[in-house]
């Protein structure tokens, strides 16, 4: 093999869209670091409804120097205290570390004097000069400026160019107009959702493929196909690989990566071609199943959350096979899978989820078995 031949030594994967903290970050810099705090609290407090972290760097406290502090032998120390929990660990803390401990938040607010962020704000305050500071300013989204009469300087002028003009530019006390700013951007990065059909099951329990059973004058896994094409970004069939010739010409298909898994699989492998959207998973096993359930559960989404799921009156849980799963739930569903379960409702009970009642509870029933299909035909005849 010559140097310019390309050795390809990893399997192909889709990187999921992070930051150096989180999926949307934002580093506030130009001021000093307790205007900075201020700041961040008020827009966190204005940005009510979000999941929002804040990235700061401690100056030393009299706490170092008591002896039992961290740096005296312990390598991670965790403290439950009254209005939150703290950990204390020794070590550098990286980006991948990061991209885990920030996963679910919806943004992360970053003290741009101490760390760097995909986007800024950036303050002009002439007690901190921006003109060592200009390589961190790479794609700022709003300019904060003490008062009506403070001039930009110089140096950020002629950093920023054309794209100056662009900027926002107002006040520092004004943080509803940086929270307006903010909330557009949280908004407009919603992940899209895409529909995945689970058509494969081995219906074992049924006897016969529960896909291929018609209860609306078509297959029950084209029905919903049909349903989830009309209101998602993109539709998929779900399926074991030696399927996909079933499929082939009718249907996108996303093939299972994660054999022997069900569901669970199934859902790993959509996240793994599309990372960075959000999944409405729907089972083939939902005769009772309409158009206006899964607009039900569209309008009761919950961004912020890593599901949003209907509550089964019946099996007392939310329902997995009916669930708008985030991309921030992928990270979660692979923890899970490493610790040794593959069973989605178990992620569900476990996790930060948005539970929704549905305004008919029996659009849940499922029908697994020849018993189950029976009390299924006779409610239909009976509508």
């Amino acid at each position: 093999m010559n140097s310019t031949d390309k050795h390809k030594k990893h399997g192909k994967t889709v990187k999921t869209n992070f930051g150096n903290f989180g999926r949307i970050e934002i580093a506030i810099m130009g001021t000093p670091c307790g205007e900075i705090k201020k700041l961040a609290h008020q827009l966190i407090q204005n940005l009510n409804g979000f999941r929002i972290a804040y990235i700061d760097a401690d100056h030393k406290t009299e706490e170092e120097d008591v002896p039992g502090h961290i740096s005296s032998g312990a390598h991670l120390v965790y403290t439950d205290k009254i209005k939150f929990n703290r950990i204390d660990f020794v070590g550098e803390f990286d980006k991948y570390a990061c991209n885990k401990l920030f996963n679910e938040y919806d943004l992360v607010l970053v003290n741009g004097n101490h760390f760097e962020a995909e986007q800024q704000i950036v303050v002009v305050d002439e007690k901190k000069p921006l003109n060592k500071k200009l390589d961190k300013i790479k794609n700022p989204i709003a300019i904060l400026k003490q008062n009506e009469e403070t001039e930009i300087p110089d140096c950020l002028i002629n950093h920023l160019g054309n794209g100056l003009e662009t900027l926002p530019q107002f006040s520092i006390q004004e943080t509803d107009k940086a929270s307006t700013l903010i909330h557009k951007l949280l908004i407009k990065n919603t992940p899209k959702i895409h529909g995945l059909v689970l058509a494969g099951g081995k219906s074992s329990r049924m006897g016969k493929d529960k896909g291929l059973i018609e209860y609306h004058g078509k297959s029950q896994r084209e029905y919903v196909f049909e349903m989830l094409e009309n209101i998602t970004e993109k539709t998929f069939m779900s399926c074991r690989p030696e399927q996909i010739d079933e499929f082939h010409g009718k249907y996108e298909v996303l093939p299972d990566s994660f054999s022997g898994l069900g569901p669970f699989g199934a859902i790993l492998s959509a996240f793994r071609e599309y990372p960075n959207d959000a999944w409405l998973v729907i089972a083939s096993d939902l005769p009772l199943l309409q158009q206006k359930t899964i607009s039900e559960l569209i309008e009761g989404r919950n961004p912020s959350k890593i599901a949003t799921a209907f509550y089964n009156e019946t099996t007392k849980f939310p329902d997995p096979l009916l669930t708008i799963w985030e991309p921030k739930s992928y990270p979660e569903l692979l923890h899970f899978l490493s610790l040794g379960y593959s069973c989605p409702r178990k992620v569900l009970i476990n996790s930060n989820v948005e539970i929704l009642t549905p305004h008919d509870s029996s659009v849940l029933l499922n029908a697994n078995s020849p018993e189950e299909y029976k009390q299924v035909v006779q409610l239909l005849g009976a509508e």
